[in-house]
């Protein structure tokens, strides 16, 4: 798995949590969905995402990385 596959992934799951958050806690959740979104498309442009760092020093490699 790549880091970029990574970053997406838990962006995905992150999403789903939040849905799930929104709907059976508070709809303040709904803020945590934003967040993952703007963080996502902030990624798409610089390539710089936190969770990206932490996959790359648990020692993911970037796509097109041997």
């Amino acid at each position: 798995m790549t880091v970029e596959r990574a970053v997406f992934a838990f962006a995905g799951f992150m999403v789903l949590l939040s849905v799930a958050l929104t709907h059976w806690i508070s709809p303040y959740f709904v803020w945590l969905t934003v967040f993952v979104g703007a963080n996502l498309f902030q990624f798409a442009f610089t390539k710089f995402c936190p969770a990206a760092l932490i996959f790359r020093a648990m020692g993911l490699k970037h796509a097109g990385q041997p």
